[in-house]
């Protein structure tokens, strides 16, 4: 095997190990942010969706202390989690704007950040975003 050989596959192995440790680094794990102990049960405005992987996003404005309003970010698994349980990205854009229920589990931080485990649409549609029973 000539040199020239080596040298190129020695850097093709060093950019895929690159590659994967990227990849890796860039998942978070779900327990180290979020507490799945403190739940929270919120019902608000869904002001904004993020359909897209790694996981979707959602706002949601919830009336809090002396009716203030409070803004939510809650993020839920990828949108194949959901299209495989029929729900659609249309069910949120037929929600944007309409009342929401969900259930969180909150983040460690105490931000107003949430781990979605089951959202009731304003057609009554059931969503669970957990893989088994949560």
């Amino acid at each position: 095997m000539s040199f020239r050989l080596r040298a190129s596959m020695a850097a093709g192995l060093l950019a895929l190990a690159a590659w994967g440790h990227e990849k890796a680094w860039a998942h978070h794990n779900m327990s180290a942010l979020f507490d799945f102990n403190n739940r929270v049960s919120l019902s608000g405005t869904l002001t904004k969706y993020d359909w897209r992987n790694p996981h979707i996003y959602l706002t949601v404005d919830v009336k809090g202390d002396k009716d203030a309003i409070e803004t939510w970010q809650v993020e839920g698994p990828p949108p194949s989690f959901f299209r495989i349980r029929d729900v659609t990205k249309t069910d949120f854009e037929d929600a944007s704007g309409k009342m929401v229920m969900f259930e969180a589990s909150r983040a460690r931080d105490g931000s107003r950040t949430g781990l979605l485990r089951v959202m009731t649409l304003p057609n009554g549609k059931l969503v669970s975003a957990c893989p088994q029973n949560c």
